[in-house]
């Protein structure tokens, strides 16, 4: 019997600092807006963002790992008004790297991270050398009773 290989398994996650704390968010979905109206899918807490401050599309490479790029603005073009600072420069797009942080305005910032594991793939069910081993120690009751 063969060890199947592990897959890599990536997690992009955007942990978020406002006027209400931090935030964890994992992102898998193809597009997030972020801002601080009530209907962004990533909401900002701070009268200094934008309504529809950012949006955050994946996008996809060759070798068909997933990227996400932050734009500003709205996804219909219109940019915020106090712009994005990403990595201390000011930019209207940027393809998100590990370690990239995102500066919304005053106290109101993001970081990227990228996190990979490997994921192992599981055996079958019904694979008849899965065995589970049982602690006596472990079983209620005393044998002797």
């Amino acid at each position: 019997m063969t060890a199947k290989p592990a897959k890599p398994h990536q997690e992009h996650l955007l942990i978020i600092e406002d006027g209400k704390g931090r935030n964890e968010v994992i992102l898998k979905d193809p597009a997030y807006s972020v801002g601080r109206d009530q209907k962004c899918e990533i909401c900002l807490r701070s009268q200094f963002v934008s309504r529809r401050h950012a949006t955050l599309f994946r996008k996809l490479r060759e070798d068909g790992s997933a990227y996400y790029q932050i734009v500003d603005g709205d996804a219909k073009g219109k940019q915020s008004v106090n712009g994005l600072m990403i990595n201390g420069r000011k930019m209207s797009e940027h393809d998100l790297k590990h370690g990239d942080e995102i500066v919304f305005g005053p106290q109101v910032f993001a970081i990227y991270q990228l996190r990979q594991r490997d994921a192992f793939p599981t055996t079958p069910p019904d694979d008849p050398f899965d065995i589970t081993l049982i602690d006596p120690a472990m079983m209620i009751g005393d044998p002797e009773d």
